[in-house]
């Protein structure tokens, strides 16, 4: 008797898919437990035992050892020609920086200087870029005026008890230095861009010179030097942007939650005593606080989104190879990119017109189609957004740990459909376990094999005990096992295709839970717990393992008051579409609440 087979993919009868849960069974461990358990992980035959049970549990080896998958590995997203969008501009790949830039000013709303909320009584909002270039050119503050503020605040977060830094690597003499440029700029009436004298946050994964890449570690920047903006960061550079430092994060972008032992764990603005969510969580932070406008982070497994969700901003993760990842610490992985995070979907649309581009290997090997964005400003851009068909799986869309985040996000389908006459489409996407496994290994293989040599020289002692864990399971994966992964997530693209041809885009929530409480002795030490992962990485994972595009968007709050994301996943290069829906979204969810811990940069407050 052979082992058991897997239909084609082409065979596979939709109408006979159970939905599963597929529950991450593993324990949850802070404090001493979990330097204990480090300990045993790590004994050569204790340590095999006890991952090995792991797998066991979650069925990983049955998936990727004792099942024939049919198809044939695809090592990187693959993609089909897809069909161009409607309503859009188009933006020279190879232009300037700056151009692009220009073009997609010129796709927004027009903007009404009378909306500048100066009065205290107005509703609560962020101030957007365009705010921002506004008081600088009618001379009612400078960029280094503003600068005083941001690092007053920075400071303010990196000195309280415990320590909450939101940056790991700030250099205040450095910023003033940007922004006396930027404010001689603006006094010769020479602004380089839009984005000119904007304070933007890079997370310590992506390299911005001078500063040190350390990854949240205590130890990689001893082994990689930094000699050169990574090609996103010297894109922003170039548009004016005022680079504040190196955001905090997960370590090596290796969790979801955002704890970090080696700096500080960033808290979540609208709660302290709550994670941001991970990895980047100091981008995220330092946004939703609105000390930045904007924020580079990376995403290899929802590390934009998941943030961006909890602390209610908006995080792009564009298609994979539509931005240019060199210079990033995963610049060599097969699900990763780096993406904006910001306060609104406009400011989110300019950070991405300065930033996209894809590296030359990757535009002979995926061919992406030519970038554009949504023409916001149209007068046909309602009746656009009302063709759109939006997929949702219910019983998957409602899986979450509280019903206030899927019943949130259902009632935006509901006014979308009201007010734009949008239909939202029943789907059932099946094998959803197997394509958290395929993830996993891939990312873990991968990290795992640019890691290696450091580790051959004992680095990996140097790791946060949660990281040691991750990377315990990692090196336990096979040549065989990245290989079944790579069936399987053929297999799951095919799936999302067949999708497409019916939807324009699928709706989830972002994550299954809002943000959860910080234990105390996760402080020290950090923690491991996979039921927290696995509720805040339920929705996020077809964006990785398939370089699709997706974004997050707020759209409220639960009984708590925590953030509520939607979000919106595209066909490949479709990233106009998913903007466009995403500003009717945005337009739709008014109500947003101050955080607890927020500063009014603009007003010097």
């Amino acid at each position: 008797m052979g082992k058991p087979r897997l239909l084609p993919v082409t065979e596979v009868d939709l109408t006979t898919v159970k939905y599963d849960t597929g529950e991450i069974e593993a324990p949850h461990i802070t404090g001493l437990w979990l330097k204990f358990f480090v300990k045993l992980i790590e004994m050569p035959l204790i340590g095999s035992l006890i991952i090995g049970h792991l797998k066991k549990q979650n069925k990983m080896n049955e998936m990727l050892r004792d099942t024939v998958i049919p198809e044939p590995p695809m090592f990187r997203p693959e993609f089909p020609p897809q069909e161009p969008e409607s309503g859009v501009v188009f933006l020279k790949e190879d232009g300037r920086s700056e151009d692009r830039v220009e073009s997609a000013l010129k796709c927004l709303p027009q903007y009404d200087s009378a909306n500048y909320h100066s009065s205290d009584s107005t509703p609560f909002c962020y101030w957007k870029i365009r705010d921002y270039a506004n008081s600088y050119r009618k001379g009612l503050t400078t960029p280094s005026t503003v600068a005083e503020y941001v690092i007053c605040a920075i400071e303010e977060f990196s000195n309280k008890k415990p320590p909450t830094p939101l940056l790991i690597s700030f250099n205040a003499e450095d910023v003033r230095k940007q922004a006396a440029a930027s404010t001689q700029r603006f006094a010769e009436g020479k602004p380089l861009s839009i984005l000119d004298g904007i304070f933007v946050a890079i997370k310590d994964d992506i390299d911005c010179y001078p500063h040190p890449s350390k990854g949240a570690t205590t130890w990689l920047h001893e082994v990689r030097d930094v000699t050169k903006d990574a090609v996103s960061v010297s894109r922003l550079r170039s548009c004016g942007v005022i680079l504040v430092g190196k955001a905090n994060m997960h370590e090596l972008g290796m969790g979801t939650t955002g704890v970090n032992p080696n700096y500080g764990t960033a808290r979540n603005p609208h709660d302290l005593d709550r994670y941001t969510g991970g990895s980047s969580s100091g981008p995220a932070a330092i946004v939703a606080s609105g000390i930045c406008s904007a924020a580079l982070g990376t995403d290899g497994g929802g590390s934009i989104r998941i943030p961006s969700s909890l602390c209610g901003v908006v995080g792009l993760k564009t298609t994979y190879g539509r931005t240019d990842i060199k210079g990033a610490l995963c610049d060599g992985g097969t699900v990763e990119i780096v993406g904006p995070i910001a306060s609104s979907v406009e400011d989110i649309i300019l950070v991405y017109a300065a930033i996209l581009g894809s590296s030359p290997a990757d535009k002979i090997s995926l061919r992406p189609s030519v970038p554009c964005l949504p023409d916001l400003s149209s007068q046909e851009n309602s009746s656009v957004v009302g063709t759109l068909r939006l997929g949702k799986y219910t019983e998957w869309f409602n899986d979450v740990f509280s019903p206030d985040i899927s019943n949130k996000c259902e009632d935006v389908l509901t006014m979308l459909s009201e007010t734009h006459g949008c239909n939202v489409v029943e789907i059932v996407i099946p094998e959803l376990d197997q394509m958290r496994t395929s993830h996993v290994v891939s990312i873990g293989s991968e990290a795992a094999a640019s890691l290696s040599p450091d580790f051959q020289d004992g680095k990996v002692n140097k790791l946060t005990l949660d990281s040691r864990i991750n990377f315990a399971l990692f090196n336990s994966f096979t040549a065989s096992d990245y290989v079944a992964a790579q069936r399987l997530r053929r297999r799951i693209m095919y799936y999302h295709m067949e999708i497409f041809k019916k939807v324009d885009v699928i709706v989830t929530p972002t994550t299954g839970m809002t943000a959860p409480v910080i234990p105390k002795s996760a402080l020290k030490l950090g923690e491991s717990n996979m039921k927290v992962t696995s509720n805040l990485m339920r929705f996020v994972l077809a964006g990785n393992l398939l370089g699709l595009p997706a974004i997050s968007i707020p759209v409220g709050y639960d009984k708590q008051g925590l953030p509520i994301g939607l979000q919106i996943i595209g066909r490949p290069w479709g990233e106009a579409t998913i903007l466009r829906l995403a500003a009717a979204v945005e337009g739709l969810c008014i109500g947003a609440k101050q955080p607890a811990s927020y500063f009014n940069i603009l007003k010097g407050q």
